[in-house]
Formats: structure tokens, sequence, C-alpha cells
């Protein structure tokens, strides 16, 4: 895949996603060198991937590849729809106000709660005897 692209950055809990969309494509999409509906198990993780590129139209009109890492399948998803997003910046500043809108380019800041000492998890407390 020679040629021009643009290039999104997404994150999302332990998952990063690098993002490239080359100009004159077909609306392939591959995910560390597989289709991406072969590597995420869920359909929804794949139209996930995909939905800023259908919300902006053009969805037809780039091959979208994916390098991703770290985390599960739903964080990974959205860390490249996040990348995606970027990626369609660079190519549209015009489409900045309706992908705000969708919330593709929010990162999601959720993570998960550390471990404190004393306690089985985050916040669960070991049974309390009163006798």
């Amino acid at each position: 895949m020679a040629g021009q692209y643009y290039e999104g950055i997404g994150r999302r809990k332990t998952a990063t996603a690098r993002v490239r969309l080359h100009t004159g494509g077909t609306g392939t999409i591959t995910v560390n060198d597989k289709p991406a509906g072969e590597y995420f198990g869920r359909q929804t993780d794949a139209e996930n991937l995909a939905a800023p590129l259908k919300l902006a139209g053009v969805d037809t009109r780039f091959d979208v590849t994916v390098k991703v890492s770290g985390g599960g399948d739903t964080g990974q998803s959205d860390a490249a729809a996040m990348g995606v997003a970027r990626a369609l910046l660079e190519t549209d500043p015009e489409l900045k106000a309706l992908l705000r809108k969708a919330g593709y380019l929010t990162r999601d800041a959720r993570a998960k709660e550390r471990k404190k000492p004393g306690l089985k998890r985050a916040r669960k407390a070991p049974q309390y005897t009163k006798r």
C-alpha cells in the first residue's frame, strides 16, 4: 500500500492503536495484518472501528490499516475508532464538529482502579465479623 496516507493515534484503557488511512482505496480495513472481521471476535467491535468512516460518508474512499497493541478486544476497537477519527480530521478539518458530537474525538479516561492494601480488590473489603 504505497502512496499518500493520513495517520492518527487512539488510546483506550491499556490499548493503543496506530491508524493509517490510505488514499484511493476501496474500503478494506485490516487490523494487525488481518481483516477487521477476522481479527475481532465480535462483529460489533469491527463495526465500531468503521463507524467514524460511515459517519463522515467516506467508508469506501480509504483503505485502513491499524496496528494495535495492549488491552482487550473492545478497548482495542475503541482505540482504533479514535485513531480513525483523528486521521479523518487530517483529511478534512471541517469534520471536527461532526466527530466531536458523536464522541469519537473524546478520550475515554476510565481505567481499572488499583488494588488497595487490606482489601481484596480496589473496593471489595474482606467480610466483617462482629464477634
